[in-house]
């Protein structure tokens, strides 16, 4: 009798458990933890290392349980660890949980306590957001580490120009790869001493970024095959692509190609009431990087070498209505169909047709 009821309890332990919430309020050394019961009762509340060990210790004793923590740099991991450990993670959009960050008296156990609170009542009005897997994360720092080379290197480049123009010379036009070949014997002979160093160390960037160029193309072809079917269109390459594929992730995440616009924060804000609906600028959400990215693609499609085609002629006509920042609207009215369309070749994986559905029209 006594080992059916051990087996009862154990059998309904995960049931029990799965009625706890925690909040968790993350930090870089410690984490401040909360838990509730099912009546919102406050059981606990512990500080645990920010180590994989701490954290194991003490989420071992509450298994099965629901954890609510804020996006931020350690949220990736512990997230994925406790999900492997049998919790229901809630990782909340900070921008929308106004409750946490315009409070008066904020601390650490407070915003734990709210997340737990919130998370306990109804976890969408966290607006919980979806981290990437671990290979994606490891894949995407690949393309992160080759923007923030390309960014040292144009700081170098204007650095250099800077210094040449206060001697009273100007150092060609060129691109940012050709300027260490071309500009290095054009450096006047009193600032030697000061820009040499400078060109060493762009020599040495364009060997990694062409290095890291190689590994993302190697990496689109042999790992994310579905890359190929997003660089038909003209303006999206190897780099555009991979950080689409490895930012959305799951295609299926989206019940319509529409949606992609909004999850990049490429729709306008919303703020009406009764007949009052103003027009405002787009939300800024998601992903920044690949918002970038994709902007830029759309600016070579609307560009002089762009080809002719649905996106470039849409992005056209919102540009001549004229009006302040036009093109800018334009650019960004483009990056927002851009999205939806390679979402959309994604999961079809059909042929790119730039200019679809023109021939119907001219029937």
């Amino acid at each position: 009798s006594n080992a059916v009821t051990k087996w009862a309890a154990k059998k309904e332990e995960p049931a029990m458990k799965d009625h706890i919430t925690i909040g968790m309020d993350l930090g870089d050394k410690f984490h401040i933890v909360v838990v509730f019961d099912a009546d919102g009762n406050e059981l606990e509340i512990a500080k645990v290392t920010n180590t994989e060990t701490s954290v194991k210790k003490f989420f071992n004793r509450y298994q099965f349980s629901k954890v609510a923590m804020e996006a931020g740099t350690h949220s990736p991991w512990i997230s994925r660890l406790l999900k492997e450990m049998g919790m229901t993670v809630y990782v909340g959009n900070p921008r929308k949980l106004r409750l946490i960050w315009d409070s008066a008296d904020k601390s650490d156990a407070r915003d734990a306590r709210i997340l737990a609170m919130v998370c306990r009542v109804e976890p969408r009005l966290l607006h919980p957001l979806r981290h990437r897997g671990h290979q994606a994360q490891a894949d995407l720092a690949m393309i992160k580490s080759r923007d923030m080379l390309v960014r040292t290197r144009s700081q170098l480049i204007n650095h250099a120009r800077g210094l040449v123009k206060v001697n009273g010379d100007r150092f060609p036009k060129c691109s940012s790869a050709n300027f260490a070949g071309r500009c290095e014997i054009l450096i006047p002979q009193e600032l030697q001493g000061a820009l040499k160093p400078v060109f060493d160390t762009l020599h040495h960037l364009n060997e990694q970024i062409k290095d890291l160029d190689h590994q993302i193309e190697r990496l689109s072809i042999e790992s994310y095959p579905e890359t190929q079917y997003l660089r038909q269109i003209p303006g999206v390459g190897p780099i555009t692509a991979l950080s689409f594929v490895l930012t959305i992730e799951d295609p299926l995440r989206f019940i319509k190609s529409r949606q992609v616009g909004a999850y990049l924060g490429l729709t306008p804000k919303q703020d009406q009431s009764g007949e009052i609906d103003k027009q405002l600028r787009i939300t800024k959400a998601g992903n920044t990087y690949l918002r970038k990215l994709l902007v830029g693609s759309a600016q070579y499609i609307l560009g002089p070498f762009g080809p002719e085609c649905n996106l470039r002629r849409h992005g056209l006509l919102i540009g001549a209505r004229g009006g302040k920042n036009a093109k800018k609207r334009a650019a960004v009215a483009v990056a927002r169909k851009l999205a939806v369309l390679l979402h959309r070749l994604w999961v079809t994986k059909d042929k790119y047709q730039p200019l679809y559905g023109m021939d119907k029209m001219a029937a």
